[in-house]
């Protein structure tokens, strides 16, 4: 141990969206506060880095919002999502707070451009960030700085002291050697502990080796570890995660937002053997695309493909990764690995069943279905007849795992339903308190600028 330790107000674990909002939030209440990021400073940011929108409740227009979003219809949109796994007055804590989250985030260095196109439909719903996840990261660091938080980069939090109903210490190591830190309030916000594929792969079996993790591979869960060993109230399936199919073709770490693929509505997907295996239409991307990560992952090798031909190519917002292209079918199939006379057989039988095509619209709800097949394709349904033909292959890329600590509306953490009286946690950590499967596209970003407001005030006011 080097140094004598530290004494802080408050010590915010991580340095993403919900720390930063800890961080500032506590700081402007009069607080002397620290962050400890296991990142380096380029990386920085955690998985906010790579994200791009927030989902915003309101009652008109407000900021690059159009129209209203009531919050019935937002928790509408969760439970369905969800099919009802979620906690509804945190839900609802969440979406209320949501309002005035787009004007503060403003007031602390966030900008905002008009929404994205293509299949997101997303102009009602979510803000966009101008600069997306990495332009939010870096205001809120140039404002933290402002207001005096301190930072330490490389600081990797390896265990939090219980002493009786408190945290008492903070351990983490840096630049080799090991440091400690006496804070009178903690929040945790921290990630999960998607990095450490061996922990996925004790949740999920064998198959989690498959995996891509899409964001950062700081992310192991080591301090969700080391409080819930210690007795504190957890919440979630290790099994549940924000999981989404991206292109196969991905690093294995920190692909980010680019390697998402946004075809599916569009296309036919199938698996190694070439059979369709869900309805790739089911409902508008936003609400449907966070459960094409487990349908990939219960398929053979963990693997899919998408299949479309040239009168959808410009549908939807084009991979970092060019698709593969052929002028045949039995051509794309040869590139992608799969048996050309079974693509064949499964793309023949999806033309025939597609019905009247006239009503196709590629940003709403359509209608335009097929028949007599399953499974079915309930909109956007088109034969895939047009060369020259495309093909993405497809693998489970984790975002995040809902596996965490339990908190109650001022995001306090406990022990055996007694409060811990100096600890909070905000974001990915306790997001399995809200969300008990499936994802909702930018949620997790209200989630973490709700309750890492919420965490920030109370310990602050510990603190005080």
């Amino acid at each position: 141990m080097s140094k004598t330790p530290e004494t802080w107000d408050v010590a915010v674990i991580g340095g993403g969206n919900a720390a930063l909002c800890a961080a500032m939030t506590a700081a402007e209440a009069g607080a002397r506060v620290i962050i400890l990021e296991t990142a380096p400073k380029p990386y920085r940011g955690g998985n906010s880095r790579h994200t791009r929108n927030f989902r915003c409740m309101h009652h008109g227009p407000l900021g690059p919002l159009v129209d209203s979003y009531t919050e019935e219809e937002y928790l509408a949109d969760l439970m369905k999502v969800t099919d009802g796994k979620t906690d509804v007055a945190l839900a609802r804590l969440a979406i209320r707070s949501s309002e005035e989250c787009l004007p503060w985030m403003q007031d602390h260095g966030v900008r905002f451009q008009p929404s994205l196109s293509g299949t997101l439909s997303l102009a009602r719903t979510n803000a966009f960030f101008l600069g997306g996840g990495k332009g939010l990261v870096n205001a809120y660091y140039r404002t933290a700085d402002r207001l005096g938080v301190h930072v330490e980069y490389e600081a990797a939090v390896t265990h939090l002291e219980m002493d009786g109903d408190r945290i008492g210490h903070i351990d983490y190591t840096q630049d080799g050697q090991t440091r400690r830190i006496i804070p009178k309030s903690v929040v945790v916000a921290s990630g999960g502990f998607q990095a450490d594929t061996d922990w996925l792969a004790r949740a999920w079996g064998p198959a989690a080796k498959n995996f891509l993790i899409r964001g950062t591979p700081y992310n192991r869960g080591i301090v969700l570890a080391d409080l819930l060993d210690q007795g504190v109230e957890q919440v979630g399936d290790p099994k549940q995660c924000h999981a989404v199919a991206i292109d196969g073709r991905a690093p294995k770490y920190d692909g980010g937002i680019v390697t998402r693929l946004d075809c599916v509505p569009f296309s036919i997907v199938v698996n190694k053997n070439a059979e369709r295996f869900y309805d790739e239409g089911e409902d508008v991307w936003p609400k449907r695309y966070a459960i094409w990560g487990r349908l990939v992952a219960a398929q053979p090798d963990q693997v899919g493909y998408v299949i479309i031909d040239a009168k959808s190519l410009e549908l939807f917002m084009p991979s970092v990764f060019l698709p593969i292209k052929a002028d045949t079918l039995e051509g794309l199939a040869g590139q992608m690995g799969l048996p050309p006379d079974r693509l064949r057989a499964t793309v023949d039988d999806f033309n025939a069943a597609c019905g009247d095509t006239s009503g196709f619209h590629p940003t709403e709800l359509d209608g335009v279905s097929t028949t007599g097949i399953t499974p079915p394709k309930t909109n956007w349904a088109r034969p895939i007849t047009e060369p020259p033909f495309y093909g993405y292959s497809l693998r489970t890329g984790v975002t995040f795992t809902y596996l965490g600590l339990k908190v109650d509306e001022n995001a306090q953490c406990s022990v055996g339903n007694q409060p811990i009286t100096n600890l909070w946690a905000a974001g990915e950590t306790m997001a399995g308190s809200i969300l008990g499967q499936g994802y909702l596209a930018g949620f997790g970003m209200t989630i973490g600028t709700v309750f890492g407001r919420i965490a920030g005030k109370e310990a602050a006011a510990h603190a005080n």
